[in-house]
C-alpha cells in the first residue's frame, strides 16, 4: 500500500506506512513550508534522511521536498494549472509494530498550483506497481477525486513559474 496520512493524536496526521528503500540523502533544498522546493529534479522518490518527528512537526522539522496530497481543485479561469491541497510534514518515528516511520503532517492545508503538463509518477495504490510509473495529470486527478483525503506522500519540484512541475509518489510498503 502507498504511504498516506491518517489522523493521529496531537492534531497532526501520520502516514499509514513506511518507506521500503533506504532513505536518500537530502536534496539540499532550502525551501520552507511557505515556499516551494527547488526546480531541481528529485533524486528519487524515497524519504529524506532526517531525524524522525515524534508529533506534528515544527517548521524547522518539515521536509522541504515532500508533501501529503489530500485533494485537487480546479482553478477558476485557468486551464493550464490545478491546485493541490496538501500538507507539509516530516517522517515520524516508527512504532514497535510497524514496517517503518509514518509521514507526520502539520495539520495546516496549503494550496499550490501544479502545471497540467507536470511530470507525475505513481505507485500502488494509484497504479499496480511498487516501481514508479509515469501517469498523466488527469489520471492523478481522477484517482484523488475518487479517494479524497488519502494523504499519499509525494516528492515535488517546481518550475520557474512557481508551480509544481514534477510530482513523484513515495513508495511505502
Amino acid at each position: 500500500m502507498g504511504s498516506s496520512a491518517t489522523p493521529s493524536g496531537g492534531g497532526g496526521k501520520t502516514a499509514g506506512a513506511s518507506p521500503s528503500a533506504a532513505p536518500s540523502t537530502p536534496s539540499g533544498s532550502t525551501a520552507s513550508p511557505s515556499s516551494p522546493a527547488s526546480a531541481e529534479p528529485a533524486a528519487d522518490a524515497t524519504p529524506s534522511a532526517v531525524p524522525c518527528a515524534d508529533g506534528p512537526p515544527a517548521v524547522e522539522e518539515v521536509d522541504p521536498d515532500e508533501i501529503a496530497l489530500f485533494r485537487i481543485e480546479e482553478i477558476d479561469g485557468i486551464t493550464d494549472k490545478v491546485n493541490l491541497v496538501l500538507q507539509h510534514g516530516a517522517w515520524g518515528c516508527p512504532g514497535k509494530d510497524t514496517d517503518g516511520p509514518p509521514f507526520v503532517v502539520t495539520g495546516e492545508d496549503s494550496r499550490w498550483a501544479m502545471d497540467q503538463g507536470a511530470y507525475v509518477t505513481a505507485v500502488t495504490p494509484i497504479v499496480e506497481s511498487t516501481e514508479n510509473q509515469r501517469i498523466g495529470v488527469q489520471e492523478l486527478i481522477d484517482w484523488v477525486d475518487a479517494h479524497p483525503d488519502s494523504g499519499l506522500v509525494f516528492r515535488y519540484t517546481v518550475g520557474a513559474d512557481g508551480a509544481i512541475h514534477r510530482l513523484e509518489q513515495v513508495f511505502t510498503p
